[in-house]
């Protein structure tokens, strides 16, 4: 049954982009839309399906391959209560000033999140636990929580010295967390008694119970944010460059009051280089990403979120920072990541009047915590349960590698394709992901 009890079908129709209005031969104008329909089956959070679609609003071309306006809709529901409803804007033309807008509002709603406890390898992780074919058998959904999130930021970019490509930047977030443990009995409706997931205590419920959770912060709270950073950035196309340089160092930080439930600081540094080897063809693209609190606690639930000046993303470990890597897998105080990717477009061609180009990308992923977690609850769970049974071991890299194809409309609308494997079978074995753009 396990191989049944996983994903069984993960199926993009690549087929859905298109251009209303084209202009010149290298240039387009007015708007371009690019779709990606998603179907998907787990039998545990059931049926998905949804879309998503890149609006872009290239004028009358003469910024090109710059867009002057980029709308970012994807929507998607699983038969079990998950969802997505993402919403994300980006105008270096919009306002006044030369002011540059990246916003994003969402409402997520997920009814098993992953979750592996804290510190990386520290958190020993056991396949087995979630194999109903294996004698060790907790849940398929042992490593999971149910979270529900809206959340609202709002960055704005100017420059500062146009000689030398500086910007500086000034944010603001809204972020409101629900918690819970899964809806075990929600999940189980409609499935048969040899299917149904257990009544266990999951890895979060473990953890609420030993304390290494506090209870404050069991089911969520209210976080509010601002943001301040300086970006340097030289490159020659946003997309997928081929030349330049894309640096930034940012603090965030959670101030007491405006509703917030805690109080702390982030900093967050990125370091994004990009090289022709092959004129307009081949590349080698490499990220060094750091980000530690600075001042006071964060909360478990905000640990995944890694700060950036044009999207904040989440999980240290999967899509976004470690393909084939577990998501979430690795959290703590500070973590520190880097990939390194040669990229190769092979082909380059018109399609309906527009530019299309196919590409592949061969990558290394790798990411360890730098700074343990250390809640004083979680630190009195670790020495009776981990300590205690001499299994107390520190993270160490966790390394990933992989290869992607994409397929590339008018420089901007990008389809991704990237199967990542991971190198350590405590970090998972392999993840296939499917969705927009360069990862850098």
């Amino acid at each position: 049954m396990a191989k049944f009890n996983k994903i069984l079908v993960i199926v993009f129709v690549i087929a859905l982009s298109m251009g209303v209005t084209v202009g010149q031969d290298d240039a387009p104008t007015g708007w371009s839309f690019g779709g990606v329909p998603a179907i998907a089956y787990n039998s545990d959070t059931g049926f998905l399906y949804g879309a998503i679609l890149n609006i872009y609003n290239y004028g009358d071309g003469s910024q090109y391959p710059d867009y002057k306006h980029s709308t970012y809709v994807e929507w998607s529901r699983t038969t079990k209560g998950s969802g997505k409803n993402i919403i994300q804007f980006d105008s270096k033309y919009l306002l006044p000033w030369d002011l540059r807008i990246t916003a994003d509002l969402s409402y997520l709603t997920e009814a098993a999140l992953p979750f592996y406890g804290f510190n990386g390898y520290e958190s020993d992780y056991q396949s087995k636990y979630e194999d109903d074919e294996d004698d060790s058998y907790k849940s398929r959904v042992y490593y999971r929580h149910a979270r529900d999130i809206f959340k609202f930021t709002a960055d704005f970019q100017k420059q500062l010295l146009q000689d030398y490509n500086l910007r500086g930047l000034v944010g603001f977030g809204y972020h409101n967390t629900d918690i819970g443990t899964v809806d075990i009995e929600s999940l189980n409706e409609d499935k048969e008694d040899v299917d149904k997931l257990p009544e266990v205590d999951l890895l979060y419920d473990t953890y609420l119970k030993r304390g290494a959770i506090s209870e404050d912060e069991a089911e969520g709270g209210l976080t509010n944010f601002v943001k301040l950073g300086l970006v340097f950035d030289t490159r020659d196309n946003e997309p997928n460059p081929m030349s330049g340089m894309w640096t930034e160092a940012l603090v965030t930080t959670v101030p007491n009051g405006l509703g917030n439930d805690v109080s702390y600081t982030l900093f967050t540094a990125t370091h994004r280089q990009y090289f022709t080897i092959i004129d307009k063809n081949l590349s080698f693209a490499y990220r060094l990403a750091y980000q530690s609190v600075i001042s006071g606690k964060i909360p478990f639930f905000m640990l995944p979120f890694y700060q950036g000046s044009y999207k904040t993303e989440e999980g240290y470990g999967g899509a976004k920072t470690l393909r084939g890597v577990l998501k979430n897998r690795i959290v703590g105080n500070s973590v520190g990541f880097a990939n390194l990717e040669i990229r190769w477009k092979f082909l380059r061609t018109k399609l309906a009047g527009q530019n299309l180009y196919l590409a592949l990308n061969g990558f290394v992923d790798a990411g360890q915590v730098l700074k343990r977690y250390d809640n004083p609850g979680y630190e009195d769970y670790y020495d009776s349960v981990i300590n205690a049974s001499g299994d107390a071991k520190e993270d160490a890299l966790h390394l990933s590698y992989g290869g992607g194809f994409r397929i590339a409309l008018n420089e901007n609308f990008i389809i991704a394709i990237d199967y990542g494997m991971a190198k350590d079978e405590q970090d998972g074995n392999s993840g296939l992901y499917i969705g927009l753009g360069y990862l850098y």
